[in-house]
C-alpha cells in the first residue's frame, strides 16, 4: 500500500431475508420453549426437545441461547409481553392505554392485562422457581422479575388513577396481584381466567383510594 493511502475497508455484508429469517427462528424457539417450560416445567424440559416443538436442529437452538437456563430467561421475558420483540411491558401501549376511559374501564384495562399476561407466564413462572432452588443465576433472574413486576405495577396505576401511587397502595397490589395468587384461584381453586379478572378488578378499586 502506498505511503498515505487509506487502508481498504472491507464493506459489510447485510441480508435482510437472512435477518428476517434469523428473527422468525428466534420466535419460534423461544415460542416452543414458552409452552415446554410451561407445561412441562424445568427439569422435563430439554434444548432437544425445545429444538424439535419449534423444527429446527438443537444446534439451531444452542446458537441462540447459550444455556437452558439463557433460554427459560428469555421465555419469561416473551411470555411477559406476548411476542419476541425487544419492547419491555413498561414501554408498550397497552400500559400507557390504561390511562383512558372512566375510572372503572382503566381499572377493567388494568385487570384484564394482568390476568392475560399470567394466562401466558404462570406456567413459565413455576419452572423458573422449579429452577431457581438449584440455580443461582435463574434464582437472581427470579428476584429481578418480581423487582421489574413491581415497576410494571407502578406505572400501570399511576395510569390508572393520574396520580403518583402510595406504597401502601403499591405494596397491596405488587401482593395480591402476585402471579402465585393467579395460580392458587385458577389451579387449586378452580376459577376461570374471567372470574379472576373480575376479581381482580375489584381488588384494585378497593386497594386505591379515591
Amino acid at each position: 500500500m502506498a505511503s498515505g493511502e487509506a487502508p481498504h475497508t472491507r464493506r459489510q455484508y447485510r441480508s435482510p431475508r437472512r435477518e428476517q429469517q434469523a428473527g422468525e427462528t428466534r420466535a419460534a424457539v423461544l415460542a416452543a420453549a414458552v409452552r415446554l417450560f410451561g407445561e412441562r416445567g424445568w427439569a422435563a424440559t430439554g434444548m432437544r426437545e425445545v429444538a424439535r416443538e419449534a423444527g429446527v436442529s438443537v444446534e439451531t437452538v444452542y446458537a441462540g441461547f447459550r444455556s437452558k437456563s439463557d433460554l427459560l430467561a428469555a421465555a419469561l421475558d416473551v411470555a411477559v409481553v406476548g411476542d419476541a420483540e425487544p419492547q419491555a411491558l413498561a414501554e408498550r401501549p397497552e400500559l400507557v392505554l390504561l390511562g383512558s376511559g372512566t375510572r372503572q374501564e382503566r381499572i377493567a384495562a388494568a385487570a384484564r392485562l394482568v390476568t392475560v399476561i399470567h394466562q401466558r407466564t404462570a406456567g413459565v413462572h413455576l419452572a423458573l422457581r422449579e429452577a431457581a432452588a438449584s440455580n443461582s443465576d435463574l434464582a437472581a433472574k427470579l428476584r429481578d422479575d418480581q423487582h421489574r413486576r413491581r415497576t410494571s405495577i407502578e406505572q400501570g396505576i399511576t395510569y390508572v388513577t393520574g396520580r403518583a401511587v402510595t406504597r401502601e397502595e403499591l405494596d397491596g397490589l405488587w401482593a395480591v396481584l402476585a402471579v402465585e395468587v393467579y395460580q392458587l384461584l385458577t389451579d387449586i381453586s378452580g376459577w376461570t381466567p374471567q372470574q379472576y379478572e373480575e376479581w381482580a378488578a375489584g381488588v384494585i378499586d378497593r386497594l386505591l383510594d379515591a
